[in-house]
């Protein structure tokens, strides 16, 4: 299963939702690959800590190949880490990706990615894409190479209102280029349920009938120490309340 995490509005927690529920998925015995599309590298940095990719190897060398004529199909596999958890593999990023970007859309390589991790079906059980906050050649490629969509929402009104143009985004991407890409699911995030707000926030969604998904992931500072050893919560604190949060969703996912 090939699922992609995209909101544009940043600060929403799409690496931090990518990485846990893709270690997750690796603790568990699945084989697991992250793929990071983000100049900004979080989950890079949430998965490899201090270390260093080797030179040459990422999304940014893989997409910089994909400008240039090869013999040889696209190679995947040549980009692709391990991190210090097994089965946990993972594609970096760098701020390479930004000076790419330009040359990307002119040159119309929208659908390598797709066909790249297409290849490796067979080697994942689970692809896991984490995309900048923004609509733009890479957040494209990756919604053409998913096959379902998450959409981290962080309770203000702020991201409702960001939430409409990311499903608006998707439908466009599934009429025009991916017609089995499926909107699985919002993710609540950073939930504090005695506060007034949030409550009414999420319960607006739901009478909606956008398919907000259960359990909420709640508030807590123990992500924040997640991100600064450069831990998923699986692996750093497995009985806290976000960790069996974030296991209850990946079982929902499962599901």
């Amino acid at each position: 299963m090939r699922r992609v995490v995209f909101n544009q509005k940043g600060g929403v927690g799409k690496s931090t939702i990518t990485c846990n529920l893709a270690a997750i998925g690796a603790a568990r015995g699945a084989t697991v690959l992250v793929v990071d599309l983000d100049a900004q590298a979080n989950s890079t940095r949430y998965l490899l800590g201090d270390t260093e990719a080797p030179e040459g190897v990422g999304s940014a060398p893989f997409f910089d190949a994909s400008l240039q004529f090869h013999l040889r199909t696209l190679q995947a596999t040549d980009h692709i880490v391990e991190t210090p958890y097994e089965r946990l593999h993972l594609m970096p990023a760098s701020d390479a990706l930004t000076e790419l970007h330009g040359k990307l859309e002119s040159r119309y390589k929208i659908f390598k990615l797709r066909d790249a991790l297409a290849a490796l079906e067979s080697d994942y059980d689970e692809i896991w894409i984490d995309t900048p906050p923004a609509l733009n050649f890479y957040t494209r490629s990756a919604l053409i190479a998913a096959e379902r969509c998450l959409v981290p929402f962080d309770c203000d009104e702020f991201s409702r209102q960001a939430l409409y143009a990311v499903l608006d985004s998707v439908q466009e991407i599934r009429a025009d280029h991916n017609e089995s890409l499926v909107v699985e699911g919002i993710v609540v995030n950073q939930f504090q349920p005695r506060a007034s707000l949030p409550q009414r926030t999420v319960q607006a969604l739901v009478d909606e009938g956008l398919p907000v998904l259960e359990p909420y992931l709640p508030a807590s500072v123990k992500v924040r120490e997640s991100h600064e050893a450069a831990r998923p919560l699986v692996h750093l604190a497995p009985g806290h309340k976000l960790t069996q949060a974030f296991e209850a969703l990946y079982e929902r996912l499962q599901a």
